[in-house]
């Protein structure tokens, strides 16, 4: 197809059988495919923003899905898709749909009883979220944008601000947040809240 897809720490490749997913089909490199992707993405800010959704709303496998649908819905075919391949990281393919379940169940019990604070409830979220790896792509965009639809419509905070930069590009706030999603995988959760929050 001719679409020349550098990528760097922290994403993943798409291999040759997700890439004849591509819509648009002048894209050729990953640039053009960053472009297209963020344009799309502040469509689905948008829609989130415009509508409010209750906690059970947010906590079901069609809305989590449906938010990567609205982000990447004019780039990807498969976009709102679990993924059908396995990546260098997350659970096996055959996994996510269970990994999933189990996330949202421990989500809404971490809710209900008051478990953590409401920016690591949502933290803990979005990191679950992208660990399982639901996504062929965009999965650390997905995760950001559950986290500030759950912080904002389930408990009436304000997004994110993620450091207020463009994490898909390199440098050192997307050194950082890398830094503190190693060290939630360690189950070190404060630094990922830190920087959500900076």
């Amino acid at each position: 197809m001719g679409l020349d897809l550098e990528y760097i720490e922290g994403q993943t490749p798409i291999d040759e059988e997700e890439r004849v997913g591509l819509k648009i089909k002048t894209i050729s490199t990953k640039g053009e495919l960053d472009e297209f992707e963020q344009k799309n993405i502040e469509k689905a800010i948008e829609w989130t923003m415009r509508r409010k959704f209750t906690i059970d709303e947010i906590l079901t496998e069609e809305f989590v899905l449906e938010i990567h649908r609205q982000m990447f819905r004019s780039i990807w075919i498969w976009a709102g898709k679990i993924r059908k391949t396995n990546k260098n990281i997350g659970v096996d393919k055959s996994l996510i749909a269970t990994e999933l379940k189990q996330l949202l169940d421990d989500c809404k019990y971490w809710i209900d009883h008051n478990t953590f604070p409401p920016d690591e409830i949502a933290i803990r979220f979005k990191h679950r979220l992208v660990k399982t790896h639901i996504f062929s792509n965009g999965n650390g965009r997905h995760s950001r944008l559950c986290a500030d639809v759950l912080i904002s419509n389930g408990f009436g905070l304000e997004h994110f601000s993620w450091g207020a930069s463009n994490l898909a590009k390199k440098g050192e706030n997307r050194k950082k947040y890398l830094d503190a999603i190693h060290q939630a995988d360690d189950g070190i959760y404060e630094p990922l809240v830190r920087f959500a929050r900076s």
